[in-house]
């Protein structure tokens, strides 16, 4: 942790610096979409703060590409990300999951080298009982050719090709956490200054987890391996000690209490959404690659989700994530099931 004296505070632009340093070969470009993130993620934190003042509660009378009904936070956010984001010159494209297809850079900007994946206000449904929401991002290198319009083929890349990723946890205290191949960072927003601290350097997650997150409310859905494997996990087979649940029903905010205290995510496949909920390009495969950043491991129960080669957009998978021996259980059970 980050003492509170002058000589010992590192801020995460001073951080990226010192980071992008080791990289002579570096241009700059995604440290620019570092800051632009952290930027954005200030102001939707300043909405998050005003949610019970401002009229930014409840839901619209629209609905995303996935039909779910969009609150008003989340066309908010969706709209500062893009708007931090389109005319810096390093993307050539963005997609969102409140949004259909890609989005375009405006032809009065510069084009990129990079692709931008986000999940403006992850677990928004919950805001309006003051529960903690966050902000997900994955960050591609482009493959087709510099100088053009970014395209599809540039987003469906597996997991394995991100050249960065994060999240901004919206709760007590407003955090980021990114990783771009070099360990898993976390910066805890400091109100007074308005500026981003490194609070919490290489954050390493627990070989064995002590939280189980899942939503019991499917359990008449799953399928005889997946209930006998959430057994296992709560010792009722004698295998194993017992996990505590903890279910806050926010994807960030599970996966934040899980990769700091230990733990495992599950979201699996049910009859209800048998190929799983969660989106893979702009939920599972931004946190998977921070995880394993951090010493963990993810899975859509068959396989590594950063293997993953995605077919769309909006493509959904089941997921498995968290610490690393509680993974495990997980990949040998359900790779025989």
């Amino acid at each position: 942790m980050v003492t509170n004296t002058a000589t010992s505070v590192v801020t995460i632009e001073r951080f990226i610096i010192e980071q992008e340093r080791k990289h002579p070969e570096a241009t700059g470009a995604l440290s620019g979409i570092l800051y632009d993130l952290a930027l954005a993620s200030k102001m939707i934190a300043n909405k998050v703060r005003l949610a019970g003042l401002a009229d930014v509660l409840g839901a619209r009378e629209t609905s995303n590409v996935q039909g779910e009904i969009q609150q008003k936070l989340d066309v908010i956010a969706n709209d500062i990300i893009v708007k931090a984001l389109d005319h810096g010159g390093r993307l050539c494209a963005m997609a969102s999951e409140e949004e259909e297809g890609i989005i375009e850079i405006p032809d009065r900007f510069d084009r990129g080298s990079y692709v931008l994946l986000f999940d403006p206000l992850d677990g928004s449904s919950n805001i309006d009982v003051n529960i903690p929401v966050g902000t997900i991002f994955s960050v591609l290198r482009r493959v087709t050719p510099e100088g053009g319009v970014g395209t599809v083929a540039d987003m469906l890349q597996p997991g394995y090709r991100q050249v960065a990723a994060g999240y901004v946890i919206y709760g007590s205290s407003t955090m980021l956490v990114y990783t771009t191949g070099q360990g898993a960072h976390g910066f805890t927003l400091d109100p007074a200054i308005g500026e981003y601290l490194l609070s919490h350097p290489n954050i390493r997650i627990p070989e064995h987890g002590r939280y189980l997150s899942v939503n019991e409310a499917y359990e008449q859905h799953w399928t005889p391996t997946v209930a006998a494997l959430i057994q296992r996990y709560r010792g009722m087979d004698g295998q194993r000690e017992a996990m505590n649940v903890r279910y806050v029903g926010s994807l960030v905010a599970d996966f934040h209490r899980n990769l700091l205290g230990g733990g495992l995510f599950a979201y699996p496949a049910n009859t209800k959404s048998p190929t799983g909920k969660l989106r893979l390009l702009y939920e599972c495969n931004p946190l998977a690659f921070i995880c394993e950043q951090a010493g963990g491991a993810a899975i859509d129960g068959r396989q590594r989700i950063l293997d993953v080669a995605p077919t769309a957009l909006h493509q959904r998978s089941p997921y498995f994530v968290g610490s690393k021996a509680d993974v495990a259980i997980a990949s040998a059970l359900l790779a025989g099931g």
